[in-house]
């Protein structure tokens, strides 16, 4: 009888390096940058991903407030919330949100709602994401490595 080898190999604690990115978002559409910061969050980009562990990196995204957004969807989608009253759903156009005190909020639920539900692992790994609506930040002692992420369908240059 032949036995088989199981080839398939899971990154351990020790293969864990977290790496910081840092992409400009000015003129980039929402969902394209939303995935590819899915990506770099979960650890989907790197050789030892396991589906379990939190082989993702730290991205940095500055310029949240120029964000593109494609089509009619300034006006036509909404967020909705609930306060737990009887009668209490809100809603908030995406024009009111960029426009509002917190544009980034934006961008921080695409990229939320890209990610895995209702985990723990999700919600560390949502950790490791910073949003800024300026050009400034606070982790240039990080070093982060500028990743461009291109306004066409071709994912990075």
């Amino acid at each position: 009888m032949t036995s088989y080898v199981n080839s398939t190999s899971f990154a351990t604690t020790k293969q864990l390096k977290k790496s910081w990115w840092i992409i400009d978002a000015s003129g980039i559409p929402v969902g394209r940058l939303a995935s590819r910061v899915t990506l770099l969050l979960r650890g989907k980009t790197k050789s030892f991903y396991t589906p379990y562990m939190d082989c993702g990196d730290s991205v940095v995204i500055v310029n949240a407030d120029k964000v593109h957004v494609t089509g009619d969807k300034l006006n036509q989608k909404k967020f909705f919330w609930h306060t737990g009253y009887p009668g209490g759903i809100k809603e908030k156009k995406w024009k009111d949100i960029l426009s509002g005190k917190a544009p980034h909020a934006l961008l921080m639920k695409a990229i939320e709602r890209m990610m895995p539900k209702e985990s723990p692992l999700a919600r560390k790994q949502m950790k490791s994401l910073y949003v800024y609506c300026g050009n400034h930040h606070p982790h240039s002692g990080q070093s982060p490595q500028e990743i461009v992420v291109t306004k066409k369908r071709n994912n990075i240059d």
